[in-house]
């Protein structure tokens, strides 16, 4: 750290998001290359060397960066459709023109969903693509490279799907792959993109999409092909009463009971929604340490129901943030999760009891990178962990009047980002990227619906 070029962030409340949930009222941040050097109350210590940059942040909370568990960015350039449907026919619906996707509209919704969440205070995002239509190009590498070139720390979910319309499945044909095809071709992402280190910016997981899509041969062999390269697993679970339904025609069991029988219960697995959970699966994630991403406004927008998450936290379930796919949370921004993740649990059983604006924080912070695996590099403000640190603005008149700057946080309006640091280099300064052409991104994003819309339109 003596070398490192320091940033020094002061005058900011702090909400650290630690094992203690410290927080200052007026404190400082040093940040030394890539880490988080020292944090504290008052003012930073006298005789740093090599401080490159002072920050008053008077007016501000520091949080650490919002992570973001579960995400599909090639929804990008569908969204607004198919906007009275449940989750099968929404589906039914999308999955014609999701199937025309090539590489350029790949790598130009990744940037759109990219840049978006970023601007909005995530610094570690995910992607789960599962849908890797024939001869369209390397769909993986684009999306990669447009998490690099936005900044933000990345895990490629590499999902597939191995049962087409003719098997049953809901995608065409054309859009799936076999069996085989699909886990070499998972095998060979991991080994090209998947960096195990701890400052590591782009990580890979095995992500085959859904009981429904998959056979449980592409389960079970996904499980164990995670396991022997040493990545983690993702996928949906229990999102729905048909998904229920479905396992219990097909399989004779409920999906959490299905999923332990392919191998996918344990530490190193998270599902996407868990609506449809029972106090059994409950205590099964939490024995097993399974990982939940919420998804609070998409499981609305597709009225999935409300999943129970206060019950799963008092069980010790890692549970984290998810924005989904645009295709049904237009917004595609996870700041506002925390408030609606929040607001909705509180029309379940548990009313006001069932969050607060510090565990809604915690979700989109510790929660998240406790379900991404990396709890030891990001997702709270300690010394020794990566510099992914947010400066929120609450001294406008949307939050100035709200005493507490957590709460003003999470119940307020969308808070503006004055500064987002992703592994100590600034990516938005005033709530605009300094990585990507925001207006660019648009205009591209904009062209390549327009052309996919067209494409789905001559099937």
């Amino acid at each position: 750290m003596a070398a490192a070029q320091r940033i020094v962030i002061e005058n900011c409340s702090i909400a650290t998001v630690d094992a203690d949930d410290t927080e200052y009222a007026c404190g400082y941040l040093v940040l030394a290359g890539n880490r988080i050097e020292a944090l504290g109350a008052g003012s930073a210590p006298e005789g740093l060397e090599n401080v490159v940059r002072r920050i008053d942040a008077t007016g501000h909370l520091a949080t650490p960066g919002l992570i973001n568990t579960h995400h599909h960015f090639y929804q990008w350039i569908t969204r607004g459709l198919a906007t009275d449907h449940n989750l099968f026919d929404w589906l039914v619906a999308l999955y014609p023109i999701w199937a025309r996707i090539d590489e350029p509209m790949a790598y130009t919704a990744a940037r759109g969903s990219l840049a978006m969440m970023a601007r909005g205070g995530v610094t570690t995002a995910m992607d789960h693509h599962y849908v890797y239509p024939r001869g369209t190009g390397d769909l993986s590498g684009a999306i990669i490279r447009a998490a690099h070139e936005t900044g933000v720390r990345f895990t490629l979910a590499r999902g597939s799907m191995d049962r087409g319309e003719s098997d049953g499945g809901l995608p065409p044909d054309f859009a799936v792959e076999s069996l085989d095809g699909a886990l070499a071709a998972t095998e060979a992402t991991v080994k090209e993109h998947h960096d195990p280190s701890f400052d590591a910016m782009t990580q890979v997981a095995v992500a085959p999409c859904s009981p429904f899509s998959v056979s449980t041969e592409l389960l079970r062999n996904a499980a164990e092909l995670a396991r022997r390269l040493g990545v983690r697993l993702h996928t949906h679970g229990s999102e729905t009463v048909e998904e229920e339904k479905f396992c219990h025609e097909l399989f004779g069991m409920g999906p959490t009971d299905y999923f332990e029988s392919t191998g996918w219960l344990g530490e190193d697995v998270w599902m996407a929604h868990c609506v449809h959970m029972n106090d059994s699966d409950i205590a099964a994630f939490a024995r097993t340490r399974t990982g939940v991403a919420h998804c609070p406004s998409s499981n609305a927008r597709l009225a999935a129901g409300i999943a129970r998450v206060p019950d799963m936290l008092a069980a010790r379930v890692p549970v984290g943030l998810g924005v989904d796919g645009t295709a049904s949370n237009e917004s595609g921004e996870l700041h506002t999760e925390l408030r609606n993740a929040l607001l909705i649990n509180r029309l379940g059983a548990h009313k006001e009891s069932a969050l607060n604006a510090r565990q809604a924080l915690r979700l989109g912070t510790h929660g998240g990178a406790r379900v991404l695996g990396r709890a030891a590099e990001t997702g709270s403000l300690e010394a020794g962990k990566l510099a992914d640190v947010v400066l929120w603005k609450l001294d406008t008149l949307a939050h100035a009047s709200i005493a507490d700057p957590v709460t003003a946080l999470v119940f307020g309006a969308a808070a503006p980002v004055t500064a987002s640091f992703v592994n100590g280099r600034q990516i938005v300064a005033d709530g605009r990227l300094l990585t990507v052409d925001e207006d660019a991104v648009a205009r591209a994003t904009r062209d390549e619906a327009r052309r996919l819309a067209q494409l789905a339109a001559q099937r």
